[in-house]
């Protein structure tokens, strides 16, 4: 009998901005594990995209909802609200990236942190 493990914090964080992102029907949303590599700065990130500067915006918002509303806590730090590109939500050990898409495609953060485990959503 195998004994299952229990989420640790970071991970149920990860699962709630995960579900935020669908919430506000999010696309292509892929999480990144960072755990195992040296020098990162987190242990996950949670990335997205958003069709239009105003979904980008809801996404980020449904986000702050949604982990607000069932795991009690507030991002550190949120940037890019200003032009909604690319909304970060600093949750310190768990941050979730917002894009709208053309600009998902020129940073390419998957690609960066390509030697970091990866997992995509299913929509």
């Amino acid at each position: 009998m195998s004994k299952k493990t229990a989420k640790s914090p970071s991970e149920k964080l990860c699962d709630a901005i995960v579900e935020g992102m669908q919430e506000n029907k999010a696309k292509e949303i892929v999480v990144l594990d960072l755990r195992e590599l040296d020098g990162a700065i987190t242990e996950f990130f949670v990335i997205c995209s958003g069709d239009s500067d105003t979904h980008v915006d809801g996404i980020s918002n449904s986000i702050n909802r949604y982990v607000q509303k069932n795991l009690k806590e507030k991002p550190w730090n949120i940037e890019g609200k200003t032009n909604s590109d690319w909304v970060l939500l600093d949750y310190v050990n768990v941050v979730g990236h917002v894009f709208y898409q053309e600009t998902r495609s020129f940073y390419d953060i998957e690609d960066l942190w390509s030697d970091a485990a990866k997992t995509t959503i299913p929509s």
